[in-house]
């Protein structure tokens, strides 16, 4: 008989009848976490220290809303019977590519009031979306979602990761793939990618163009370990066909610029 942890406590502390989750913790620790770094390179790419505050200030309540939006689309079956739960956010249902998708909007609207380079503020912060899904991705683990099929013990003990999780990963009497920890893992390689990137001095908007590609490739392999995607149209997962839409449209990008662009800013420019 296997020693199980008891499971970890979904809410992380009460102040009086409401109740605070580890999610919303942990989602919040990623947005900070992503935010000091985000702020230093502006700062020093020639920004003004606030543009990522005012940026923030619009972008992460859109993109809330951008990824329920996108989650509900995607099963609107049940919500069209159901349109009292469309707001129900607080019970789960939010995907990450509607919240991507919601700042990269944002984001592009707010430059063009700003009068800045979409690309350039975009490249810096890159590594920051990194940071953010890698640490967020441990609120799913907190939740016991977003996990795999199921696997052994020994599988989970044969790619050396703690006791903790594994135990964690005890679900309803099953072990389960930890695709949120695969998930963490590839955005962590990709952040330190992209730092490293940052000397190269790469042609502008390329940064934010590699990150498209390495977290839609990483993304498209793990979505189909999962159980609980959303689906376009019988086995199509949305996930998946967003992920190859990206990767077409940042290489295709990519190489228009480096054709069509004769001497193009770069990553260090001003």
């Amino acid at each position: 008989m296997f020693s199980i942890l008891a499971s970890i406590d979904p809410v992380a502390f009460s102040l009086g009848p409401i109740s605070v989750r580890w999610y919303g913790v942990i989602i919040a620790t990623g947005i900070v976490i992503a935010f000091l770094v985000g702020q230093r390179e502006m700062v020093k790419r020639g920004l003004h220290p606030e543009y990522l505050t005012d940026l923030l200030i619009w972008a992460v309540p859109l993109a809330i809303v951008g990824a329920r939006i996108y989650y509900v689309a995607f099963e609107w079956e049940h919500y069209k019977d159901n349109p009292g739960e469309i707001i129900a956010i607080w019970n789960g249902g939010i995907a990450i590519h509607g919240a991507l998708i919601a700042s990269v909007i944002v984001a592009y609207l707010f430059t063009k009031k700003r009068n800045t380079s979409f690309l350039k503020v975009a490249d810096i912060l890159a590594p920051s979306i990194l940071i953010g899904q890698a640490i967020g991705r441990w609120g799913n683990f907190i939740n016991q979602e977003a996990h795999g099929g199921e696997v052994s013990r020994t599988f989970l003990e044969n790619l050396f990761i703690p006791d903790w999780i594994i135990n964690h990963m005890y679900i309803d009497g099953a072990y389960y793939h930890p695709t949120f920890l695969y998930e963490s893992m590839w955005s962590l390689v990709g952040i330190i990618i992209l730092l490293l990137l940052r000397k190269v001095n790469l042609v502008r908007g390329e940064m934010f163009f590699f990150y498209m590609i390495w977290y839609s490739v990483g993304r498209f392999f793990i979505e189909g370990m999962r159980t609980d995607s959303l689906y376009v149209v019988g086995e199509l997962r949305a996930a998946q066909l967003v992920s190859v839409i990206a990767v077409v449209i940042a290489v295709v990008l990519i190489i228009y610029r480096r054709v069509a662009i004769k001497n193009p800013p770069h990553y260090k420019d001003k």
